[in-house]
């Protein structure tokens, strides 16, 4: 079974929040953080399981643009420079669905890690 595919897609910039809007009224804000830390992309899940990159820093990403690719997924360009990985309908569905439990894994491992949110060093962001 295909994931609904939002009527709508709002970036909510000082929030730093992607708000995805369904036929019905359902809408789902999802943190830039939580999205930029499960990219789908292979830099970030790597080629297997155990390849995953753990993303530290994180916690004041923003998007930089929003590109929808075709009629299946939307490409998120976050202002860190990160902007591989398609975010496929499925997969937006299946963070929106696991938020929780994908929220409480990553603090866990970045509790272990003995890493953090927080960026390191000074942030420079360019307007």
């Amino acid at each position: 079974m295909s994931a609904p595919i939002p009527t709508k897609v709002h970036y909510h910039k000082q929030d730093r929040e992607l708000e995805l809007t369904y036929a019905g009224g359902e809408s789902h804000r999802l943190s830039v953080e939580y999205l930029r830390v499960f990219s789908p992309s292979a830099e970030v899940r790597g080629h297997g399981p155990d390849s995953a990159t753990l993303q530290v820093g994180k916690k004041h990403v923003g998007l930089a643009n929003i590109s929808q690719t075709g009629r299946y997924a939307l490409k998120l360009h976050f202002d860190d420079g990160h902007d591989s990985g398609l975010y496929s309908w499925d997969y937006l569905y299946d963070l929106i669905q696991h938020r929780e439990t994908n929220w409480a894994d990553y603090l866990r491992r970045l509790e272990q890690a003995g890493a953090s949110r927080e960026p390191l060093g000074i942030e420079i962001k360019q307007l």
